[in-house]
């Protein structure tokens, strides 16, 4: 018992440090992004910002301290002859890692449950507050250099933005409110505010042009000149209006793992009753459109009787088509969204899964590094996280297209690595291996000075 609670205690230290490390790491990450936005608000409103932000760091530096924590501990146990001194006592590889290996499960089901119970709402929190911020600066959705489409009908354009003020330069806006024309303003400057009410946006432009052409005419072009010209738009693009949270939809990463799965089970009813309807369309079309040529030769004359029939019968083909193609549409819509939800859903299990295989590498790995060292540990792990994280993001961007399962696609990287730290364990528990790191110093000068044919000598 005592060599169960030494060994957590080896893990203690490493990961809350590497867990505060790596946190500050993403915090910085995120202030470094966003400074220019962050001036001009408030210490509170910087302070609610960057604490609701904290939600999706901890869920991404919790597994990676796990691994950071479990390389340095059994490489600091290896490096002092404690793991030889505990095998010698009895003690197996596997009986060391029971205890870590429960903690991590522990571990696991905690960020389950943080996954579904203080993400979501810290996200949907998070969505509310920028929208609150967008109310006292309404230029922080432009960024200067690319278009902006958060008002519909509009793309807007700006080449610079100001961090204490609402102006804007080098404006080019494209307006698609009217589908009879196409308009481009192009303005040197411009500024934007809001409506008292906050459902209109206004941009005040100065010194620029208006180029106006017809869609179906191209040679109805003006082109008009400026010195002041207002815009008003529609602001329901930026919800301005609304700031109670209770009242925005949610998107996939603002609801639990439940909430999404009864969405998935309505959206997948919807398709049953669509494929339904599809396939009951021939036959209702038919029975319902189809005149019996013996009583079209009763209303019409013996001659019209063929040409009424065959155009009753394109007709009701038409609309068996017209119907298909609407069930299908419907049909491959709802898909991508029942996909898109299962992928955030195997999401909330699949990251706090990857504590449990950071263990099983962790543990091998640090006894054949023998050296407890931040630095090894950080880049050992850092190595595995970004496979890791490479593959989950590339099985989220095919599960969305359709062209994984979305089990596999946030799966994959698990399945991967377990197996990789379940051969790593097994090898650990029948053999010692050791990688030594200044044996290596010391090999690789001496074979590059030899021209790599240094055939007779092996690592010392």
């Amino acid at each position: 018992m005592r060599l169960h609670l030494h060994i957590l205690r080896a893990h203690l230290g490493p990961f809350i440090f590497s867990f505060v490390t790596l946190t500050f790491i993403f915090l910085l990450q995120f202030i470094m992004k966003f400074i220019d936005q962050l001036v001009g608000l408030g210490p509170w409103v910087i302070g609610e910002l960057v604490a609701l932000n904290l939600a999706w760091m901890v869920v991404l530096a919790v597994p990676m301290s796990v691994l950071v924590a479990t390389l340095m501990a059994f490489g600091s146990l290896s490096s002092q002859n404690e793991i030889t001194a505990m095998k010698a006592s009895g003690l197996s590889l596997y009986r060391m890692m029971t205890t870590v290996v429960l903690l991590s499960g522990v571990l696991t089901y905690l960020l389950i449950q943080f996954n579904n119970r203080v993400l979501p709402e810290a996200n949907h929190r998070l969505k509310t507050l920028i929208i609150d911020i967008r109310r006292i600066k309404p230029t922080l959705s432009i960024t200067p250099g690319l278009f902006s489409q958060d008002l519909q009908g509009y793309s807007i354009l700006a080449k610079k933005t100001f961090e204490y003020s609402n102006d804007l330069e080098g404006l080019t806006i494209f307006d698609y409110t009217d589908p009879t024309r196409n308009v481009v303003v192009t303005a040197e400057r411009g500024k934007v505010r809001f409506t008292p009410d906050y459902r209109k946006l206004i941009m005040d432009l100065d010194n620029g042009e208006i180029h106006q052409v017809g869609v179906t005419e191209m040679q109805a072009y003006r082109r008009m000149r400026f010195t002041r010209h207002r815009i008003i738009m529609a602001a329901e693009g930026f919800d301005f209006e609304r700031s109670n949270e209770n009242t925005f939809s949610r998107g996939d990463r603002e609801l639990s793992a439940m909430a999404m799965r009864a969405f998935v089970d309505s959206l997948e009813r919807v398709n049953a009753d669509a494929r339904s309807r599809a396939l009951r369309g021939p036959e209702q079309a038919l029975s319902s459109r189809i005149m019996d040529p013996r009583r079209a030769s009763r209303q019409t004359p013996p001659d019209n009787t063929r040409e009424r029939a065959v155009a009753l019968a394109l007709n009701s083909a038409r609309s068996v088509v017209n119907l298909i193609d609407n069930e299908e549409t419907v049909m491959r819509y709802n898909d991508a969204s029942i996909n898109q939800y299962e992928v955030e859903i195997y999401k909330k299990y699949a990251i706090p899964f990857s504590c449990l295989v950071f263990v099983l590498i962790g543990a091998p790995l640090g006894i054949m590094a023998r050296r407890g060292s931040f630095g090894v540990a950080a880049s050992l792990s850092l190595g595995f996280f970004l496979l890791y994280w490479a593959s989950l993001i590339g099985g989220e961007k095919f599960a969305d297209r359709g062209l994984l399962p979305p089990w596999l696609g946030m799966w994959m990287a698990n399945i991967a690595l377990l197996a990789v730290g379940i051969w790593l364990t097994v090898r650990m528990g029948r053999e010692t291996m050791t990688i030594r790191w200044a044996s290596l110093h010391r090999l690789v000068p001496r074979f590059l000075r030899s021209g790599g044919n240094d055939e007779g000598e092996g690592t010392p």
